[in-house]
């Protein structure tokens, strides 16, 4: 998760987050040779005292310039386009989780299991402990095994709510009456924490997502425990 003053983006937790933090580093990159090359030459205009009169109409530089901005633009565009490519895609899903948004808390149930369905509120600030985070921390958690591609499915019982976990790069809305599905595959165990991204009323900001990353063995005897 996200630490004091960190301002870059959290550490990613799934393959689709990793490949969005290279993009973001790919962009700046670039973006910060044509912040570095623009003032350079702002600076050299500047003191600068000769001036040309073959510099006062120029079709060699003001094609150059309308063309390398083309460029730059392919560069930026092919890797944002396979990435979107990429996070649409849902890829043979091992399990379903579905995810009920209310005002204020959510819903979860997994499909491919009887009966194994959960709410989850945001734990109160005077019951939290020294282990819990305050305002992030759920009385349930969410619980799926790593290395698993997992299809979510979001929906809303009442108004708009957003599923949002910034270390697994998803970010879904859950519509009243239609629901919107996404997959994702967490790549090690560990906890992470969400929030809902849509401001939904009041107490939009307290209800918060916790998932619990854990072993395939681990998964299975918690179901099972679940199930007794």
């Amino acid at each position: 998760m996200t630490t004091w003053l960190n301002m870059s983006l959290q550490d990613g937790a799934s393959p689709i987050m990793e490949q969005l933090i290279f993009f973001h580093d790919h962009t700046l990159m670039i973006m910060l040779m044509i912040i570095t090359t623009v003032m350079y030459m702002m600076t050299a205009l500047l003191w600068n005292k000769h001036t040309s009169r073959f510099m006062l109409e120029g079709q060699l530089i003001e094609t150059t310039w309308t063309i390398a901005p083309a460029i730059i633009l392919v560069f930026i565009a092919m890797p944002s386009l396979r990435l979107l490519y990429l996070m649409d895609e849902i890829h043979n899903p091992t399990m379903t989780l579905k995810a009920v948004g209310h005002q204020w808390y959510w819903s979860y149930e997994y499909s491919d299991f009887t009966k194994l369905e959960f709410d989850s509120y945001m734990i109160p600030q005077e019951e939290n402990q020294a282990s819990t985070f305050r305002l992030l921390d759920t009385d349930n958690r969410i619980v799926l095994p790593m290395n698993s591609p997992i299809r979510l499915v979001v929906t809303a019982a009442d108004v708009l709510h957003s599923w949002t976990i910034p270390s697994l790069g998803v970010k879904t809305d859950a519509t009243p009456g239609r629901l919107n599905q996404t997959s994702f595959s967490i790549n090690h165990p560990g906890i992470l924490y969400g929030q809902c991204s849509e401001i939904c009323g009041a107490n939009h900001s307290f209800m918060p997502i916790t998932i619990e990353s854990v072993s395939a063995n681990h998964f299975i005897n918690w179901v099972s425990s679940l199930s007794e």
